[in-house]
């Protein structure tokens, strides 16, 4: 249940972006040389990230298995929302501001 995009795949738009469309419109000289320092960053984030372990979601699978098998453990919904809003609070960290107390 790897989520998708990738950390790895973002970065990858986004430097695809910049380095296609968007650095081949900058004449001003400074401009330039900033994105080309940006993409060198975004360069070393993008090997740093492929430095790290993989995800082990085997639990996470595990319990999906169960659920679909009709084995719901207790709990399971509280944790499956506190999962949720951890994605939701790293993707769109102002999401849940409009769901307060829930």
């Amino acid at each position: 249940m790897s989520e998708r995009p990738t950390p790895d795949e973002l970065a990858e738009a986004i430097e695809e972006f910049l380095a296609g469309e968007v650095l081949p419109t900058l004449d001003d000289h400074r401009a330039r040389f900033r994105m080309l320092v940006a993409l060198n960053a975004l360069g070393i984030v993008r090997r740093e990230l492929a430095k790290l372990p993989p995800a082990d979601d085997a639990e996470q699978r595990e319990l999906a298995a169960r659920i679909r098998a009709g084995d719901v453990p207790a709990g399971t919904l509280a944790r499956v929302k506190a999962e949720v809003a951890d994605r939701l609070l790293t993707a769109s960290p102002h999401y849940l501001d409009r769901y307060p107390g829930e």
